[in-house]
């Protein structure tokens, strides 16, 4: 590599050390079951984060759902027990179903006012 394309690459780092991307997971059965939430700055110059949940039941299934993006600013995502390896998951005003039986998931339209079960866990920011 030349000594141009060195100084060119190491320009760059600046821009790309603003840029977020991140996960966390909610364990439900030790490490083989799981809700996770990954979290994707794509420009450095936008507080835009795509944001995606994985459900995953190891060894029968491991899928990635987009959701309603967020911003580098905030995070909640509260989960909630609704019933056999099923999960409700609030965003804001926006609701999820998962299922982590067969990696299922669907935006809950017509979500009640109240939760629907326990709150187990809340995805957040801790410490910056």
């Amino acid at each position: 590599m030349g000594p141009r394309r060195l100084l060119s690459l190491l320009c760059c780092l600046p821009l790309l050390a603003g840029c977020e991307n991140e996960g966390t997971a909610y364990l439900i059965q030790g490490k083989d079951e799981s809700i996770a939430l990954l979290r994707e700055q794509r420009w450095f110059w936008s507080d835009k984060v795509t944001q995606f949940l994985v459900v995953s039941r190891m060894p029968t299934c491991l899928r990635r759902y987009e959701i309603r993006p967020g911003t580098t600013a905030s995070v909640k995502v509260e989960v909630f027990e609704y019933g056999d390896r099923v999960w409700a998951l609030r965003q804001g005003r926006n609701w999820y179903l998962v299922g982590t039986q067969s990696c299922q998931f669907q935006r809950w339209e017509e979500a009640p006012l109240e939760p629907p079960g326990a709150l187990v866990g809340t995805f957040t920011r801790k410490d910056g």
